[in-house]
């Protein structure tokens, strides 16, 4: 049982790792181009992003310490603060504080108040991520990295920027993936027209130099 643990752990490491580059990804003849795998938020929005799930959550860990396990997600400005907290009082706070946030747009508590999770849970989460994520990057004309895929227990959260059409696919897929009970989506819905907008914009910023051009 232990080695099967580790092993899943272990997957789940390395298919993260993969999965969060933006570049070409060939298999079996079949690639999947920068347009469809680049992340449509802007590069300013997706450093906010970082900032607010590095703070909130560090701060959230100090306050709460062990009467609490709370994962904070964020995507477009949207947070999502998923895990357990031992009473009704901190799961009203962590929302409170995360709304606080001056770059926070909403925010989606979904915090369970319950035992905290275990180690073997958590990896359990994990595992579970890198099964969605890897259907998802071979699914056909889905932005796999405009998304956030989160897992907790049997539930899975997703937001990003999609298309309707988009949308309906991502849930199916999360929903037909083994170990899978609920799926929750917070997604932004955009228009074809924006779409097809974001990643002509995705290209320009691809096509900048990374430096200043020697003089």
């Amino acid at each position: 049982m232990q080695n099967t643990l580790t092993i899943r752990l272990f997957v789940a490491i390395v298919m993260t790792s993969l999965l969060s580059g933006c570049g070409v990804l060939a298999v079996g003849g079949v690639a999947a181009g920068a347009s469809v795998m680049a992340d449509r938020r802007p590069p300013a929005v997706q450093a906010i992003d970082k900032g607010i799930s590095l703070e909130v959550e560090n701060a959230l860990d100090k306050k709460f310490g062990d009467s609490a396990h709370i994962n904070v997600s964020s995507f477009n400005q949207k947070v999502l603060l998923t895990g357990e907290v031992k009473d009704a009082g901190i799961k009203e706070q962590a929302g409170a504080y995360a709304k606080a946030n001056k770059n926070v747009r909403s925010v989606f508590n979904e915090l369970v108040v319950g035992p905290i999770s275990t180690y073997t849970a958590r990896a359990n989460d994990s595992y579970l991520e890198s099964k969605i994520k890897t259907q998802m990057i071979f699914t056909d004309k889905l932005p796999s990295n405009s998304m956030v895929i989160v897992a907790e227990g049997s539930s899975v959260y997703l937001m990003g920027i999609l298309t309707q059409n988009e949308a309906e696919i991502a849930k199916k897929v999360a929903s037909n993936t083994s170990g899978v009970k609920d799926v929750y989506a917070y997604f932004d819905i955009i228009s074809e027209a924006e779409k097809a907008r974001l990643e002509k914009q995705g290209k320009a910023d691809e096509s900048q130099p990374n430096s200043a051009p020697k003089q």
